[in-house]
């Protein structure tokens, strides 16, 4: 029998197909919202502000999830533009140098999708349990 598994935070939550006899680890959930406004949430974009923040850099951001500068910077503008609100900060490059940083909505968005992650983990432990026992039985 085949699980599907998804990382927690993984960048841009690709799929793969894994044995849950191979797979060695544990079960998962990939957690997606899709807010009234628009808005669609999910652990790529969180990647992408986490990564921002880590670096002060959307070309930064986009090398270390090996995504181009173009792709980094259409998720934070889908962000911007469905929540109506700046997720980032941007300071143009030069000799200064560039720059970006989260807002404190970008910082709030990161806080509180890693805490429902963490919220929705523990509440479906049990129903995980229930599942593998249920495909278990012969």
């Amino acid at each position: 029998m085949a699980w599907w598994t998804a990382g927690l935070g993984s960048a841009m939550g690709k799929r793969k197909e894994t044995s849950a006899n191979a797979s060695g680890g544990s079960d998962r959930l990939s957690i997606r919202l899709d807010l009234a406004s628009g808005a669609r949430i999910g652990p790529g974009k969180v990647a992408v502000l986490e990564q921002i923040a880590r670096s002060g850099s959307i070309s930064a951001a986009g090398r270390a999830l090996r995504m181009s500068y173009r792709r980094t910077w259409e998720l934070v503008e889908d962000l911007n533009r469905s929540l109506g609100t700046p997720v980032v900060e941007t300071a143009a490059g030069g000799s200064g140098g560039g720059g970006a940083v989260l807002t404190s909505a970008g910082k709030a968005i990161v806080e509180r999708y890693r805490a429902i992650e963490v919220d929705t983990s523990h509440a479906a432990r049990k129903h995980l349990l229930a599942i593998h026992r249920a495909c278990s039985e012969k």
